[in-house]
């Protein structure tokens, strides 16, 4: 069992840049990913990375704006979003996947552990 916690949220303006923060603990798995859910809509995905290695993936509607990295000694996931605008409001979740890597990281069934989301609110 992992637990999962997400810190770093906020109200910013857009064109301001976050870093959101996932500490893991327990058994974390093989890989940690990003995802987001905006009122009213799916939960999506953002980006993930496998602990070993740091092979990252990440969609494209935030590529060139965020960056995941990992701090393998503090079994921590950090997720750098810059650029913010008004369509990156939402609750921000990670999630702990026994996937080592695979474009199965991109859909949300592929992760067992969550953590309870940080907002983000991007005000125009």
């Amino acid at each position: 069992q992992v637990q999962l916690v997400e810190s770093g949220g906020g109200l910013v303006q857009a064109g301001d840049s976050l870093r959101l923060s996932c500490a893991a603990s327990g058994r974390t798995g093989l890989a940690m990913g990003w995802f987001r859910q905006a009122p009213g809509k799916e939960r999506e995905f953002v980006a993930a990375i496998n602990w070993i290695g740091g092979t990252t993936l990440c969609t494209d509607s935030v590529k060139g704006r965020f960056t995941i990295t990992k701090d393998n000694a503090k079994n921590t996931v950090y997720l750098h979003m810059n650029s913010l605008n008004p369509e990156d409001t939402a609750v921000y979740y990670c999630a702990a996947s026994t996937l080592r890597y695979s474009t199965a990281l991109t859909r949300a069934e592929s992760y067992a552990s969550w953590g309870q989301g940080t907002q983000v609110t991007v005000s125009s």
